[in-house]
């Protein structure tokens, strides 16, 4: 059993870094986070856990942190996610995703943090020629987004070679769910997220569910994409770590995925059996950048981490987005 060393996560207030902490409170590491609440709830952050509210690139507080909380290894989450809007303001995208990032690796170096895992994203991929998915699969993102994430992989990869140090970059598929316990979920008001979407939907937060693209070449036309649950993502992020502390000349580039997909009209066909409701599904225009079908090849993460998802099945995923959605409701008052 590795030595439990205590863990920064930043962006531990959002969607999967607030799993991540429960995740590793779960498993008996001390955990502090720090989250400039712009997109993260402070309700997300379970009792005990220490929260910093601030910038990663504040480097006076990182390194305060740091200090008072004797970090050993650092979760990064914080970021900006959203496709559309990095092809919008791009500037925002290598600010948030790109340089803050520097900002805390070198803050973490220069203090001895000898860990790090990255969340990354199958954005780095762009439009794969071939699916699923390997982690050699050519690196040709097709917007901001998925390059910020990239040239941070690739910033690690030149740090672990130059300091003792060493990282895991995680690409995630679609991620999706919520916390078994309904401790936390999807709390973003106007989130993009397909099965988020659809619980809004049938819980009649939303009039409609849009369908972008009935031509992709997939069996019934919409597109097809790999969905895992936040929590076995979150798990994943535990074992990562368990993983570099063992091995601290190894650095890990992995998928995370279940190797499985499901297209559009199949999770909104899941969503409506469990709700027992018909959403309202509107056929709209393909969105620029859309992939036929992102499924992971996870044969890598399989071999090299005692990895067994928990929660490989659509109808709990949304069975747990449906729960979170309903307690969401009563936090807010709505």
């Amino acid at each position: 059993m590795s030595t439990k060393l205590p863990v920064l996560v930043t962006g531990g207030a959002g969607y999967i870094g607030s799993h991540a902490v429960l995740a590793l409170k779960d498993a008996g590491w001390p955990v502090a986070v720090i989250d400039n609440l712009t997109t993260g709830f402070r309700f997300a952050i379970p009792d005990g856990v220490p929260l910093y509210e601030g910038d990663i690139e504040n480097a006076e507080l990182l390194a305060r942190i740091f200090a008072e909380q004797k970090i050993g290894a650092v979760m990064h989450f914080a970021g900006s996610i959203i496709v559309p809007e990095s092809v919008e303001n791009p500037l925002k995208y290598y600010h948030n995703n790109t340089a803050k990032s520097r900002a805390l690796i070198e803050a973490a170096v220069s203090v001895g943090v000898k860990h790090f895992i990255f969340s990354s994203t199958a954005a780095t991929y762009g439009i794969p020629e071939v699916s699923p998915v390997t982690e050699d699969s050519p690196k040709e993102p097709i917007n901001p987004y998925g390059m910020s994430k990239l040239m941070t992989e690739i910033m690690l990869g030149d740090v672990a070679k130059a300091h003792p140090f060493n990282f895991c970059a995680l690409r995630y598929f679609n991620v999706a769910g919520a916390d078994p316990q309904a401790r936390t979920g999807q709390s973003t008001a106007g989130a993009t997220h397909l099965i988020k979407v659809a619980v809004e939907a049938a819980l009649g937060k939303r009039n409609h569910v849009g369908v972008f693209g009935t031509d992709f070449d997939t069996p019934d036309g919409t597109g097809v994409r790999d969905y895992i649950h936040v929590s076995d993502l979150a798990n994943a992020h535990v074992l990562a770590l368990e993983a570099l502390i063992a091995d601290p000349a190894q650095s890990l580039t992995m998928n995370c995925g279940y190797g499985r997909g499901f297209s559009v009209l199949e999770v909104l066909d899941a969503v409506d059996r469990v709700t027992n409701k018909t959403i309202d599904r509107r056929m709209e225009g393909r969105r620029a950048g859309d992939p036929d079908s992102l499924i992971s090849d996870n044969r890598r993460i399989k071999a090299t981490l005692p990895w067994v998802p928990r929660y490989a099945d659509l109808p709990v995923i949304v069975e747990h987005a449906l729960a979170w959605e309903r307690k969401l409701t009563e936090i807010r008052g709505e």
